[in-house]
């Protein structure tokens, strides 16, 4: 049995918006939960103040309980948590989008009426990704339990549409008649409050600097330091080294039109990511 931890990045006043699933076997979250917590107790000592969870925005700038630590010992950090992802052998799975074309398409009836919002868009993509990556493993039927931060606004509609996958949808992972919809998920969707859930902190996290590395590449984004280009590209390196195959998120032939979809609103920079 697999738990993937999802939480997104950028569905505010950003221009891409992103949100990684991190897959844990249920057999070893005990560890990584210990592990987890002390990293933040070590975070704790550090800033003085004890920590429930990392806000990576202002861990990043250096804002609020890290105005004093030094750029370069957050960069430290940050590389520690990325290899202990990849050390831990756990799976990401990603998605993201461009929102001015999103938006485009949204009012132009060329997105599902199912998906009338980004959330609902990255979450079924990461759904779908998921099954169609796990799907043709042996003895893994019904394998997957997602775990999704608080969304309240959210939560009923992405859960019936979960409940109820819609037939468009089939074509993404070659649906046979023999094979029931989204048959690698099991049940609904649960959600979680990440001062609670600690995979959803790291889902967090990598949803980041995933969109950070997208911002640069593709929107224009300025580096705020000399060398962030350097270093996001590094985390990012580290990130498609324990990611689920690329060909399950963004195909690069042979694409259905519910794939050429999620393919064709991606960021240039994530739809290549494992082609780069």
């Amino acid at each position: 049995m697999k738990l993937c931890y999802c939480d997104e990045s950028g569905t505010g006043d950003e221009p891409i918006a992103v949100m990684v699933g991190v897959v844990v076997d249920a057999q070893r979250m005990h560890v990584t939960k210990e592990h987890w917590s002390s990293l933040l107790s070590s975070l704790s000592r550090v800033v003085g103040k004890e920590l429930m969870e990392i806000h990576t925005r202002d861990f990043y700038s250096g804002n609020g309980v890290w105005r004093d630590i030094p750029g370069h010992e957050r960069s430290r950090v940050i590389s520690m948590v990325f290899d202990w992802l990849a050390e831990r052998h756990h799976h990401i799975v990603y998605t993201s989008i461009t929102k001015s074309a999103y938006f485009i398409s949204l009012k132009a009836g060329q997105i599902p009426a199912e998906l009338s919002t980004p959330w609902r868009f990255l979450g079924l993509h990461l759904l779908l990704s998921v099954q169609r990556h796990f799907q043709n493993q042996k003895g893994v039927k019904g394998n997957t339990i997602f775990v999704f931060d608080n969304e309240e606004r959210e939560r009923l509609r992405f859960t019936d549409m979960v409940f109820n996958p819609p037939a468009w949808s089939d074509s993404y992972y070659s649906k046979t008649k023999r094979r029931g919809r989204l048959d690698q998920i099991v049940d609904v969707p649960y959600f979680g409050d990440s001062k609670e859930v600690a995979l959803l902190q790291v889902a967090d996290f990598v949803a980041y600097f995933l969109r950070r590395y997208a911002e640069i590449k593709d929107a224009g984004s300025p580096p705020r330091y000399p060398d962030e280009m350097d270093k996001v590209s590094g985390w990012i390196k580290t990130l498609k080294s324990c990611s689920i195959s690329g060909s399950a998120i963004y195909s690069s032939t042979g694409r259905c039109d519910c794939s050429e979809m999620f393919f064709s609103h991606a960021p240039e920079s994530i739809r290549q990511l494992h082609r780069s």
